[in-house]
């Protein structure tokens, strides 16, 4: 791995356009966002970009425009599908990109693949593609335990860590023991201050997109141990992640990146956007942030 992206990676979310295309030309003033907001990286074609709804073709682009606005830059390719066929075959498609690492889900569609057919999807993955593979661990009806997620970066080397999602923050610790040399994320997002103060490697987590200043001065508060700051970003970044925590969590992170200025985008159908509802806690939620459009969060005197 020539890279070993560490610190907040927020994931991006996928500029369409009204009529459901993407709108290649938004994706270079998020990446410049997120970098002007100290974000040590970004990733492509996950959930909060609605992956799940990218064809191929539009995959290869959206990964390649984000490489590119990206400028050296690290990123993670999203891949979110329920074979393994589909899994490598996006894999390749990135392959040659300057690509840090792809950003896998388990196959989750109705069927559980047992243990043994887990290990065997990401080796075939890790041999067919040849590049690091960070397992995304978030579907509920799928979920790996630590120990087979252990058992699967000890077996497949080119496994090199798991982005581990959902609220359950005992379960991100235990990973934190079992796997200490693995590069472990946190998207526990309500729970970002803990799960650094844990020692998480990172986060790739939607808060850290619809609220990047915050987010990177959370991580670099708990590095400097102000834990007496930490505490005051974690409970203003926890309002804003109950404001968008939601069935339509990408449309309302979209609505709190448009508050700060970047370009207003939509979500690809039959996602609803932000609610009168949801868009008033937003707003609320980031003026007690500081955050307004151009805005950099400002730290607390």
């Amino acid at each position: 791995m020539k890279i070993r992206p560490t610190g907040v990676i927020p994931p991006m979310t996928t500029p369409f356009r009204r009529d459901g295309e993407i709108d290649f030309k938004q994706v270079a003033p998020q990446v410049d966002w997120l970098i002007g907001a100290g974000s040590h990286g970004m990733a492509a074609g996950g959930s909060t970009g609605e992956g799940h709804t990218l064809d191929h073709e539009e995959y290869r682009d959206l990964v390649a425009a984000t490489v590119e606005a990206a400028k050296g830059a690290p990123v993670i390719a999203g891949i979110i599908v329920d074979s393994t066929r589909d899994a490598i075959r996006r894999g390749k498609l990135v392959r040659d990109m300057d690509v840090a690492a792809l950003q896998v889900t388990p196959v989750h569609y109705l069927f559980k693949p047992d243990d043994q057919a887990m290990v065997d999807h990401f080796r075939r993955m890790a041999d067919e593609t040849g590049m690091p593979i960070i397992i995304y661990n978030v579907v509920p009806w799928s979920y790996l335990s630590p120990a087979l997620l252990t058992r699967i970066m000890n077996e497949v080397p080119l496994v090199v860590g798991v982005k581990q999602s959902a609220g359950d923050l005992k379960l991100f610790a235990d990973l934190m023991m079992m796997a200490p040399d693995k590069l472990i994320y946190s998207a526990v997002d309500a729970l970002m201050y803990p799960s650094y103060a844990l020692g998480a490697h990172g986060s790739i987590a939607a808060i850290l997109s619809a609220a990047p200043h915050a987010s990177v001065e959370l991580w670099d508060a708990v590095k400097a141990g102000d834990h007496v700051r930490a505490l005051d970003l974690h409970k203003k970044l926890l309002t804003l992640w109950n404001a968008i925590v939601s069935d339509n969590l990408p449309a309302c992170t979209r609505y709190s990146q448009s508050q700060q200025g970047l370009p207003k985008t939509f979500s690809r159908a039959p996602m609803p956007e932000a609610s009168p509802a949801q868009q008033a806690a937003i707003k609320k939620a980031l003026e007690g942030l500081g955050a307004s459009a151009g805005q950099r969060v400002e730290a607390a005197e």
